[in-house]
């Protein structure tokens, strides 16, 4: 397929013109006379350099790569037409739709993009994590840069101890048993050509412990309400997790909140300083 330049340009300066700093979670300063944001505010959205995304708008440079496709369309809150669009502009084909697409919804992401001083991320059926606020990276640590299977919760938890400690090990039983009852779960939804059907295959081999409760054949399992987390920093938290989902792309926004007054409310405010530092760290 052959990229439209002209087409992929005005529909970019189309789109950027359409959003304003606060639809996006963007600060909008006093003095701004821009219409719409500024290129160098989507490239930051992006994730790219202000040069290239300023090329694209120009009719200028190679084509662009599905990757960065995909992350345009992400930053720019693209609807999943709008995103199958711009695929089919820069002279690709749109990616699939449905529990194995990636692709955040604009409505999940204008209420994340409003949860910045509280711990959120966007999490897939089998456990990816898509995107984090800053107090849900502080929370949880950047669980957005894994790679291949691990980036699954319910896989790390069995292919490596590592991943159990940020939880109160009295937990640790019953999330064993909700992860395998979970995948399972995802696996016969899905069927054998899945995700989940891989990953489920990949801790046959690896986990004693995922394989004895594979065969128990648990489903129905539920989080508890509360989500207990023994943090390296500000120690036990005790927190709700309040859960929105996307039924078009089956993705889940979960929101972690602890009741006012209590301990865990103070540290979950310290949590959101460490946020704050770990954010202007990464900027300098």
């Amino acid at each position: 397929m052959d990229i439209d330049r002209a087409g992929l340009a005005e529909f970019l300066r189309r789109r950027r013109q359409s959003l304003q700093p606060e639809d996006v979670g963007l600060p909008r300063g006093p003095r701004r006379r821009t219409d719409g944001l500024r290129r160098e505010e989507v490239a930051v959205l992006c994730h790219m350099s202000s040069d290239y995304y300023s090329r694209l708008e120009r009719e200028r440079g190679p084509q662009p790569s599905e990757q960065m496709i995909a992350s345009i369309a992400q930053g720019l809150h693209l609807s999943l037409g709008e995103r199958d669009h711009l695929f089919l502009l820069a002279g690709h084909r749109p990616p699939a739709r449905g529990a194995s697409g990636e692709h955040v919804g604009p409505g999940l992401l204008r209420i994340l993009d409003r949860l910045q001083d509280t711990p959120a991320e966007v999490v897939t059926e089998t456990g990816e994590t898509l995107r984090q606020t800053p107090p849900g990276v502080a929370l949880t640590g950047d669980t957005t840069r894994f790679t291949g299977p691990s980036r699954s919760l319910g896989y790390r938890w069995f292919a490596d101890p590592g991943a159990r400690a940020l939880y109160e090990p009295e937990d640790h039983g019953f999330l064993s048993r909700l992860y395998a009852s979970g995948l399972r779960e995802v696996l016969t939804r899905r069927g054998p050509d899945s995700r989940a059907a891989r990953y489920a295959e990949l801790l046959l081999d690896r986990s004693a412990e995922f394989r004895d409760l594979w065969e128990r054949h648990e489903v129905g399992l539920r989080p508890s309400e509360t989500k207990r987390f023994v943090h390296p920093e500000v120690g036990a938290l005790e927190l709700s997790c309040q859960t929105l989902v996307d039924p078009t792309q089956s993705h889940l926004l979960l929101v972690y909140t602890a009741v006012p007054g209590s301990e865990s409310a103070a540290r979950l405010q310290l949590l959101a300083v460490v946020g704050r530092q770990q954010l202007g760290a990464q900027a300098r």
